[in-house]
C-alpha cells in the first residue's frame, strides 16, 4: 500500500507531536501539570536555607571570619553560609525564569513543547545535580550557577512550554486550560517542601544535614516527572475545533480576535506593554506579601496569636516558637488559595472576560489593601487571613488568566512566544514587590514606629500600585487591523505542521485499507478490523485516568499536609 511521501520528523520536532482525529485532549493538562509541579518547588526552596546555613557545623553555624572578603566566601570551604547569600538563589530564579522565557519563547514555538519540556527538565534536574556537587564540595557559586542559573532557564522554559499548546486544545476553555497547568506551579512547593523536609531528615548523619543527597534524590524523581509530561505532549492539526464547537462570531466580542499577530509585532503594541505594566504592579503587590507573610502575622497581632497580652517583642523565645508555629500555617493557607485561585479566576474569565477579571482584581484589591490595616488594629485575625486569602488568589489568578488575555489580544498562533516576552514583568516584580515590602518595614522600624504599625504604610502603597494597574487595564483596546498576519503568511508558517498531519492521515488511511483487506481475505474478522483502526484514532480512557491519578495523587498529599499545618492558625 503506498502512502504520499513526506519529510519524516525528527522524534523530538513539533510535528512529531501533532496528532489527529480522536485524540483526547484531556490527556495534555496532566501532561503540564507534570512539569509544573516539579520546577513549583522554586517557590518552596527556603526549605533548605536552615539546614544549608550548617552544612559545616552541622548542629550550628559556624561563622566565617569577619574579615573575609565577598570572593574568598565564595570559595571558603570551613565556614558555613549566611542565609543572605543563599537566597540569592531565589531571586535568580525568577530573574532567569522571565528572561529566559523571553530569549526563547520564539525558539519553543518552532521547536514544539515536546522539545522545549525536555530541555526544562535537562536544566531544572542537572541544575540539582550542579548544585548537589556545590553542597557536597561547599561552594556557594555552584548552587547559584546550579539551581539559580541552569535551574532558571529550565524554570522559563517549563513554565511557557503548555501555554500555546493548551490555548489551542480548549479554545472553548483558554482561562480554564491555563489555569490548570499553572496551578500546578504554585502547588509544586506543597509537594516539594515535605517531601525535601522528609528526605533530609532520611539523609541525615553526623557528618551531612542531608541537603547534597536531597538534591540528588529529588533531580532523580523530577527528572522521571518531567520527561513523562514532556514525551506526553501533543499538538492539535491546524483548524482543530471540539466537536459541536462553533467559534463565537468576531462581532459578538471586539477584545477576542481570530487573527494572529507575529511575535515581532506583539511586543511593540501598546496593548502588550499595557497587559505588561497590569500583571507585573499585580505580582509586585502579591509576591512582597508572600515573601514577608510569615513575620507580618507575627508582629501585626504578636501574643494575640495564642491568647496572650503582648507585643512581638515582649513574648518568651517559647511563646515565638509557638506563634511561629502558627505563622506557618498563614503561609500554607496562602499557598493553597495561590493555587485555587489560578484554577478558579483563570475558570472564571471565560464567563466574564479577561479585562474584566483584571479590573476585578486591582478593585477588590485595593478596597482589600487599603483595609488590611484596619483588621489588623481592630484585632480580628480570622477578618485579616481572609483579605490576604482572597488577595493571594487574584495573585495566582493574574499568573493563570494572562495567557488566555494574550490569546485574545495577540491570536493563538504565537501566544507562548509573546506570553514569554511577557514574564519579564514578573521578573521586574519578583525584584520589585519584596525589596518595596522589606525595606519600607527596616524603614518603619529604625524609625521607632512599634512592629504591630510597621506595615501600614507599605499595604497604602501596595493598595496604590494596584490604582495603577487598573489604569493599565483600563487603557486596553483591541490590536488595530495592521497589525495582524495575513493569511498568506499564517499558511506559509503553518505548512509544515500541515505536511506532518497529512502524512500521519495517509498511514491511517493506508492502515485502515490493509486491515480491510485482511478482513476480506479471512486473515481477520472485519469487526476486529474495524477495532484496530479505532484503536489507531482514539485515547483509551484508562491512560487518560492513570496520567490524572500520577499527577493528582501527589498534588492531594500536598494539599493535606498543608491544611494540616493551616489548623493550628484556628485554635
Amino acid at each position: 500500500m503506498s502512502v504520499p511521501a513526506y519529510p519524516h520528523p525528527h522524534f523530538l520536532s513539533r510535528e512529531r507531536t501533532v496528532v489527529g482525529i480522536g485524540f483526547n485532549r484531556w490527556l495534555v493538562p496532566p501532561a503540564a501539570l507534570a512539569i509544573h509541579l516539579c520546577i513549583g518547588m522554586a517557590y518552596g526552596f527556603s526549605v533548605f536555607w536552615l539546614p544549608l546555613s550548617r552544612a559545616v557545623g552541622i548542629t550550628e553555624p559556624l561563622a566565617c571570619p569577619a574579615d573575609m572578603g565577598f570572593v574568598q566566601s565564595l570559595f571558603a570551604t570551613g565556614c558555613d553560609w549566611q542565609i543572605s547569600m543563599l537566597g540569592w538563589m531565589y531571586t535568580l530564579f525568577f530573574v532567569l525564569l522571565g528572561s529566559s522565557a523571553a530569549i526563547w519563547g520564539g525558539w519553543l514555538e518552532h521547536a514544539g513543547p515536546r522539545k522545549a519540556g525536555l530541555v526544562s527538565a535537562a536544566c531544572w534536574c542537572g541544575g540539582l545535580v550542579v548544585s548537589a556537587a556545590g553542597v557536597y564540595l561547599h561552594q556557594i557559586w555552584m548552587l547559584w550557577l546550579g539551581s539559580g542559573v541552569i535551574g532558571g532557564i529550565g524554570l522559563g522554559l517549563g513554565y511557557i512550554s503548555p501555554v500555546s499548546t493548551l490555548i489551542k486544545w480548549f479554545p472553548d476553555r483558554r482561562g480554564m486550560a491555563t489555569g490548570m497547568a499553572i496551578m500546578g506551579f504554585g502547588g509544586g512547593a506543597m509537594i516539594g517542601a515535605p517531601l525535601a523536609d522528609l528526605l533530609m531528615r532520611r539523609f541525615a548523619s553526623p557528618t551531612s544535614v542531608g541537603v547534597w543527597e536531597t538534591f540528588l534524590a529529588m533531580a532523580a524523581i523530577y527528572f522521571v516527572f518531567m520527561v513523562a509530561g514532556a514525551l506526553s505532549y501533543r499538538v492539535p492539526r491546524e483548524g482543530w475545533k471540539p466537536a459541536g464547537w462553533t467559534a463565537p462570531a468576531a462581532a459578538a466580542n471586539r477584545m477576542v480576535t481570530h487573527r494572529h499577530v507575529h511575535l515581532d509585532v506583539a511586543w511593540k503594541t501598546p496593548q502588550f506593554w499595557l497587559i505588561w505594566g497590569a500583571l507585573c504592579l499585580n505580582v509586585s503587590a502579591g509576591i512582597g506579601v508572600i515573601g514577608m507573610a510569615s513575620p507580618m502575622l507575627q508582629e501585626m497581632f504578636g501574643g494575640q496569636l495564642i491568647g496572650v497580652a503582648a507585643g512581638f517583642s515582649e513574648l518568651t523565645a517559647a511563646q515565638k516558637g509557638q506563634i511561629a508555629a502558627i505563622a506557618a500555617g498563614f503561609t500554607g493557607l496562602l499557598s493553597l488559595c495561590n493555587i485555587g485561585g489560578r484554577f478558579a479566576w483563570a475558570s472564571f474569565s471565560d464567563r466574564i472576560g479577561r479585562k474584566m477579571t483584571y479590573a476585578v482584581f486591582f478593585v477588590l484589591g485595593f478596597a482589600l489593601y487599603a483595609a488590611a490595616p484596619w483588621a489588623a488594629h481592630s484585632g480580628s485575625v480570622a477578618l485579616f487571613v481572609l483579605f490576604f486569602c482572597i488577595i493571594l488568589s487574584m495573585y495566582g489568578g493574574g499568573f493563570s488568566t494572562v495567557p488566555a488575555y494574550l490569546a485574545d489580544m495577540f491570536g493563538t498562533h504565537m501566544v507562548g512566544a509573546i506570553h514569554g516576552r511577557l514574564l519579564t514583568a514578573w521578573a521586574t516584580a519578583g525584584v520589585l514587590g519584596p525589596v518595596l515590602v522589606n525595606y519600607l518595614r527596616e524603614y518603619q522600624i529604625a524609625a521607632g514606629i512599634p512592629r504591630s504599625a510597621a506595615y501600614d504604610q507599605t499595604m497604602y502603597i501596595l493598595a496604590g500600585l494596584l490604582v495603577a494597574g487598573f489604569l493599565c487595564n483600563l487603557l486596553v483596546r483591541p490590536v488595530a487591523e495592521r497589525h495582524h498576519m495575513s493569511d498568506e503568511e499564517v499558511a506559509r508558517k503553518q505548512g509544515t505542521s500541515a505536511a506532518a498531519v497529512a502524512r500521519r492521515e495517509s498511514e491511517v488511511h493506508a492502515d485502515f485499507e490493509d486491515f480491510v483487506e485482511e478482513g476480506k481475505d479471512g486473515a481477520m474478522p472485519l469487526p476486529q478490523a474495524a477495532g484496530k483502526v479505532a484503536s489507531l484514532r482514539t485515547t483509551p480512557p484508562a491512560l487518560v485516568a492513570f496520567a490524572w491519578a500520577a499527577v493528582g495523587i501527589p498534588l492531594a498529599w500536598g494539599v493535606w499536609i498543608t491544611l494540616q499545618k493551616a489548623v493550628a492558625l484556628f485554635h
